[in-house]
């Protein structure tokens, strides 16, 4: 029963982080906001690791391993994703990095030599069948001056990027290396690149100090990203990965319904359809005879905003 509560908590919070992300926008350059929000979770992680004597020393090649996942996972791909959500509602972004799950195979087969199977390639086909009919009812809407293309286009970028760095970590080396600290400072990384990114591009350092965006830099920070991996990492250990990574499907979902009642999203026939067929790919990719390609994804899991 409290393995159930920990899978519908993380449900909830990775589910509920892509509308969180929406606070972010206004004021501060979003890679501002990126590198706040990595800084501040990275602290809390090495914090811990220091309170429980964990390893914090390691050698150079480690360290460039830290900047590559945090260039990979916590600071390109959700620079993009947060300037997709710019143009897209919260939910329509949740749907389209849930097809992270299709990358990472893609990936793990380029990269990793892992034997993509023919079911994988329905799912494949099924999952990219229903994000376009998702996406009808707003391809139907498109004019000359709309931006909701571009919008798709950042998001499937930012997805792509995130599906490198989870790429990185299935190597043996990145296994190899523990956890909390691998991350920790990977978030580290992340965000001085995001910040000298910003620098470098002429974006002023600047604060939001209303509550909107406060409150949700802490909630994507502490809960997001710190508690909700904390849970995904104690259900795999429980449950394994394919059963905790079902956890993936469900949050596009739990995004959806909140662009419903917050963000005015309507569904129509097509939407409908399209969601179901994106739960059915997702799982077609994700329920496998052997291991998926990738053990244990770093970062805010499978599909986390």
């Amino acid at each position: 029963m409290f393995n159930a509560v920990l899978f519908v908590t993380c449900v909830l919070i990775w589910g509920s982080t892509w509308y969180a992300i929406k606070f972010q926008l206004g004021n501060v350059a979003l890679e501002w906001s990126v590198a706040y929000r990595f800084f501040l979770s990275a602290l809390i992680l090495l914090l811990w690791c220091v309170i429980s004597r964990r390893r914090l020393r390691f050698a150079l090649r480690d360290h460039l391993l830290f900047a590559w996942l945090g260039a990979l996972l916590f600071s390109i791909n959700y620079m993009f994703v947060y300037w997709g959500t710019v143009y897209l509602t919260s939910g329509l972004v949740a749907v389209a990095f849930s097809m992270i799950s299709l990358a990472n195979q893609a990936n793990g087969a380029l990269f990793l030599r892992i034997k993509i199977e023919p079911k994988v390639l329905i799912g494949a086909v099924v999952g990219m069948t229903g994000l376009v009919l998702v996406f009808l009812p707003e391809f139907q809407r498109l004019s000359l001056d709309d931006t909701i293309i571009f919008g798709i286009f950042l998001c499937i970028v930012g997805t792509i990027i995130a599906s490198f760095g989870n790429t990185l970590a299935a190597t043996e080396r990145a296994k190899s290396l523990p956890l909390f600290a691998l991350n920790g400072y990977a978030m580290l990384y992340g965000s001085i690149i995001m910040a000298a990114y910003a620098v470098i591009t002429g974006k002023p350092a600047s604060f939001d100090t209303s509550s909107d965006y406060v409150l949700s830099l802490i909630y994507l920070s502490l809960f997001g990203t710190v508690a909700g991996f904390t849970i995904y990492l104690t259900l795999i250990k429980v449950w394994g990965l394919a059963r905790t990574a079902y956890i993936a499907i469900a949050i596009p979902v739990v995004a959806l319904l909140i662009s419903t009642a917050f963000e005015g999203y309507v569904w129509t026939l097509p939407a409908i359809l399209g969601v179901g067929l994106v739960i059915m790919g997702n799982m077609m990719l994700i329920r496998k005879k052997r291991p998926a390609p990738l053990a244990a994804p770093t970062g805010g899991g499978p599909a986390a905003g």
